[in-house]
């Protein structure tokens, strides 16, 4: 097991993580953001104004980009099995 390989399975894996959180989180961000000016703008200080559309926003990218992100988790799990052989020996 090369220390390099270590490295580029911990990469692969990081970057996996980034890309799922920022499919999911970003466009919930953005609907926070616009959500928040919006009451700023008109005075309204009502929590679930802004929890709602953040929360489906959130689902809605889950459900249209989850067979990407799980294609993604999947392949990357069958590297690393597939892959066994060649990092313990």
């Amino acid at each position: 097991m090369d220390a390099m390989n270590i490295a580029d399975l911990f990469s692969e894996a990081l970057y996996i993580v980034v890309i799922i959180v920022s499919i999911i989180i970003v466009p919930s961000l953005i609907v926070g953001l616009i959500v928040s000016t919006f009451q700023a703008a008109t005075q309204i200080n009502e929590q679930t104004l802004s929890f709602l559309p953040r929360l489906l926003v959130t689902l809605l990218m889950m459900i249209f980009a989850g067979p990407y992100l799980v294609n993604k988790v999947v392949e990357f799990a069958n590297t690393i099995y597939m892959n066994i052989p060649i990092l313990i020996g």
